[in-house]
């Protein structure tokens, strides 16, 4: 008996989807940390540069750097996916994203390390932006929960390996963790073999809704993409002044820092893989309570922390925070998003949260200097606390909306 040509056919386009869903979470452990792999070098560049003037602050920006760059070419970004195709930029970005990363292999100046930080910005926006517009068209409904969470599970476990590795390996020489940046290029074969291009859609019309935007769903992107800049100056005050605060504690090994930060991307793995489920029981706005409540939660741990344990604890429930926010940004961007802007969409939601995060030390570090890093975690834990309060209370006021 011949073999059934459409079960045959079937066969083929499971394999070919578990092949290009398995590149996409792979890329995805790149992106939302990278510039926090090199968090544990930060006292390594501050101490290399000591007599650069503002060296405190611009060791700071290293790491943040990247953020500024992501956050201005996201929407370039977003508009160039929507007008060529998802993959041409997605490879020239993979590509650069390994060679400005492992820049900082050989540069020796500061103002050097900072250009390399921020083409590696370019590099991530251009990632960031074409793989959210890419699950919004390969999935839909309940399937872009699961995968956005499991997406995001990906990216944890890479914050994980990263900044951990990162933290021994600058423990070697501050250098060491720039060279994590080179996994990339093994991505680029499996990124042109396994991704297909898919059929870009163009508006109808300028009368069609569906490549339009109505004032309502305008709004509640505006307000969803001012929430994701919020979180990231908050989340952003971990990578970027931990490893300060734990020198301040008397816990001044770089490892250590690198430790207590993947402890935290750890338990948001198991925090996004229970996103679909969390996303069906609370809603979008009641996903959105629970992350900036954890997060709030978190820091005033944190402001209180008196031992490396307690540090560990304040860490972990901060990765419920991250487990399930940042697909749920996601997942509410797409649902707002006509198919024909997905790109661009994605663009400026990436272009927000990169936003915050380059924000983050210039916000933070004048109230690190007027109240200290207890004080300046407990005000930004305070505030974030009432977002997660204000979500929640949406949340019941509304309980059959999302």
């Amino acid at each position: 008996m011949k073999p059934d040509f459409y079960a045959t056919a079937e066969v083929a386009r499971s394999r070919d989807e578990r092949r290009r869903n398995a590149t996409l979470l792979f890329i995805s452990t790149l992106t939302i940390m990278s510039g926090a792999t090199i968090s544990a070098s930060l006292p390594g560049i501050a101490a290399r540069f000591a007599d650069v003037e503002n060296v405190a602050l611009l060791s700071r920006l290293v790491l943040t750097l990247p953020a500024m760059f992501i956050a201005l070419f996201s929407p370039a970004a977003g508009f160039l996916v929507d007008r060529f195709g998802r993959k041409p930029l997605l490879l020239a970005s993979l590509g650069l994203f390994a060679v400005a990363g492992a820049s900082g292999l050989i540069l020796d100046t500061l103002p050097g390390l900072l250009i390399g930080r921020a083409v590696l910005g370019l590099a991530v926006g251009g990632i960031m932006t074409a793989t959210t517009a890419l699950v919004g068209d390969f999935f839909q409904g309940p399937a872009r929960d699961r995968y956005m969470g499991l997406q995001q599970a990906f990216a944890g476990i890479g914050g994980t390996i990263f900044l951990t590795g990162g933290g021994f390996l600058a423990e070697v020489h501050w250098r060491g963790p720039f060279f994590i940046y080179t996994v990339a290029i093994l991505l680029v074969p499996a990124a042109l073999a396994f991704l297909p291009e898919p059929r870009r859609v163009r508006p109808a019309g300028p009368a069609t809704g569906r490549g339009r935007l109505d004032g309502r769903t305008t709004a509640l992107l505006a307000l969803l993409f001012l929430a994701a800049a919020v979180n990231m100056i908050a989340f952003y005050m971990i990578p970027t002044q931990l490893p300060f605060y734990l020198e301040s504690l008397g816990f001044a090994a770089p490892s250590l820092a690198g430790t207590a930060i993947g402890a935290g991307q750890l338990v948001g793995v198991a925090s996004a893989l229970a996103f679909a489920p969390f996303r069906r029981l609370l809603g979008i706005m009641g996903v959105f309570g629970l992350g900036f409540v954890s997060a709030g939660l978190s820091f005033l741990l944190l402001s209180g922390a008196e031992s490396y344990g307690s540090v560990l604890a304040a860490m972990a429930v901060s990765g419920i925070c991250m487990g399930t926010i940042m697909p749920n940004f996601a997942a509410a961007a797409m649902l707002l998003a006509p198919p024909a802007l997905r790109g661009r969409i994605s663009g400026l939601l990436v272009s927000g949260i990169f936003a915050g995060q380059f924000l983050s030390p210039i916000v933070s570090q004048p109230l690190i200097t007027a109240t200290g890093y207890d004080g300046a975690y407990m005000i930004v834990g305070s505030v974030v606390l009432v977002f997660g309060i204000a979500a929640a209370a949406v949340r019941l006021a509304r309980p059959g909306h999302g």
